[in-house]
């Protein structure tokens, strides 16, 4: 797996966690399972919202949950079966905070150029250059996990 960096637009290797899928959860960590309906976008957004407010991340809440629609709006579309939110805060890393969106199919999403009339296909610029840095990997059992970092301030 490689990620592309939104700054340089360059692919760079991940870090080793990132490689196998596996991060330390010694933090702070919350995950949902919504089903592949249309009010899923809604319940990930107020998830997401709730519990960074609840660990006092308030400044990422509203950016975090655009990101999160957009992701979960993307599974809606190509995929089929249960779509997973996950967020992490790393006990090690306490200037990141990590946002998943897993769903079961295993085709990795593909960045394009919206043009200006087109009604989608800027979910994936929009994480790309709303985060830290953005990428995917296999899912835990199938599918596939695209993630996104975002820097918690100090």
């Amino acid at each position: 797996m490689w990620l592309l960096t939104p700054r340089n637009r360059t692919w760079v290797e991940p870090l080793a966690w990132e490689v196998i899928g596996v991060i330390d959860t010694e933090g702070d960590c919350a995950e949902w399972s919504f089903p592949a309906e249309p009010g899923a976008v809604r319940a990930a957004r107020t998830a997401v919202r709730e519990r960074l407010r609840a660990w006092g991340l308030d400044s990422l809440a509203d950016i975090a949950a655009l990101l999160v629609s957009e992701l979960v709006t993307n599974s809606l579309r190509h995929a089929t079966g249960p779509i997973g939110v996950r967020l992490v805060r790393p006990g090690d890393l306490e200037d990141v905070l990590l946002v998943e969106v897993s769903d079961p199919l295993p085709d990795p999403p593909r960045e394009r150029t919206a043009h200006p009339e087109d009604e989608s296909g800027r979910g994936l610029q929009l994480v790309a250059h709303s985060s830290r840095r953005w990428g995917t990997r296999p899912g835990r059992s199938k599918g596939k996990t695209v993630w996104f970092e975002l820097a918690v301030p100090e």
